[in-house]
Parts: structure tokens; sequence; C-alpha cells
């Protein structure tokens, strides 16, 4: 028992990193055998794995298709970057209070990363940075409600730093949070938080639309 537990864990985890990093797409079809064969594994563990996905709501079940990666609405999407902003414009704005000298340093040297990046790499490292500024907030609960948001934020699709001139302007908003939380200017950091997500909401929406 404990041993098909633990390949239940494995299969949960290895899939949700296989969306996470968009082997996997919203409106994809999920075969059991052919998720087994992709990411190696039994059939008995990836239907486990999918069964805790439908609960965790990344995963729905339609009728004659079983398995599809959930799509989010033109509604929710909008939803979803409200809540962002509130939360990310809260997270700069307790950084600008708490954050060290050599967190902004890290965070400075990895947006320098991220300028000189291919798309799909700028894509995990700009994960990372809005991780480190969570981080440098010093409250557990801010983390965990940003946490909370990564089921839905795996729903959005492809990421949208498609090419070098998106990666410059998202990398020149996250030098103007930088800056801000730097000098301590919470208010600052709060209207350049906000502005980067509203920015970043306006290319999602014309994306979708394409």
């Amino acid at each position: 028992m404990d041993r098909d537990m633990s390949q239940g864990e494995a299969a949960y985890a290895r899939l949700l990193t296989a969306i996470r990093k968009g082997d996997f797409t919203p409106g994809d079809r999920l075969r059991e055998t052919d998720v087994a064969d992709r990411l190696n594994l039994s059939r008995t563990p990836v239907r486990e794995a999918l069964r805790r996905l439908e609960a965790d709501g990344i995963v729905e079940h339609r009728p004659r298709l079983g398995a599809v990666i959930r799509q989010l609405s033109h509604a929710e999407l909008v939803e979803l970057y409200e809540m962002r902003i509130v939360l990310e414009r809260t997270a700069a704005e307790m950084a600008a209070k708490h954050a060290g000298a050599a967190e902004v340093d890290a965070l400075r040297d990895l947006n320098v990363t991220i300028a000189h990046s291919c798309p799909a790499e700028a894509a995990a490292l700009n994960q990372d940075f809005h991780r480190g500024i969570y981080l440098a907030t010093r409250n557990r609960f801010l983390l965990d409600a940003a946490r909370s948001l990564n089921n839905a934020l795996m729903l959005m699709g492809p990421t949208t730093l498609a090419d070098k001139a998106r990666i410059e302007v998202v990398t020149a908003q996250h030098n103007d949070i930088l800056t801000a939380i730097a000098a301590g200017d919470i208010a600052a950091a709060g209207d350049a938080a906000e502005a980067h997500l509203q920015t970043s909401l306006r290319y999602r929406l014309k994306v979708v639309a394409r």
C-alpha cells in the first residue's frame, strides 16, 4: 500500500511538473496510456494522479474525451490577474519594508539573467523572480496565498515571454520594482508591481484573442 501511494505521489509530482513546464497545455487531452508512456510510469499511479489533478481544478473530465487540462475563460483570466495584482502589489510594498540588500542584489542578478535568456528559460526564471519578491516580504501568510494561485497560473497557457522585445519590457519593469524596493519606497514599489501586472494582462489578452 505504501509503495502504491509513493508511486501515486511521484506520478502526481511528475505530471504537475510537466504541466508547469508546458509539456502539456490547457485543452490537451490526457490519456492514461499516453501519459504513462511519456512519463515512463504505469497506468495505475497515473490514474491516481489524474484524479488528484481533477480535485485540484487543473483537470476536468469531459464526456467522450476523458481527462482534459482545463482552459480558463476570458472572465476567469481577468479575475486571476485581478487577484495577482492585489497580491503582487502587497508583496512589493512589504518587500520595500523588509528586503535586505543581498536579496535585492540577487534579484537584480536574476533579472539580468532573464534579459539574456531564451523565451523558454526566461519564463522559468521569471517565476523565480516573482517568488523571490514574495520571500523578501518575510510574511508566510502572503506566501501561502501566492502558492494557492499556482494551480490557476498553470492554466493560463503558454508564456507571454515569446520574444526578446517582450522580455525587454518585462525586465525593465522588474528593474522599476527593484529600484523602489531598494529605496524603501513602499508606494512606488506597489505602483510598479501593479503596472507590471497590468501590462502582462493586456499582453495576455492580446495573445488569447489571436
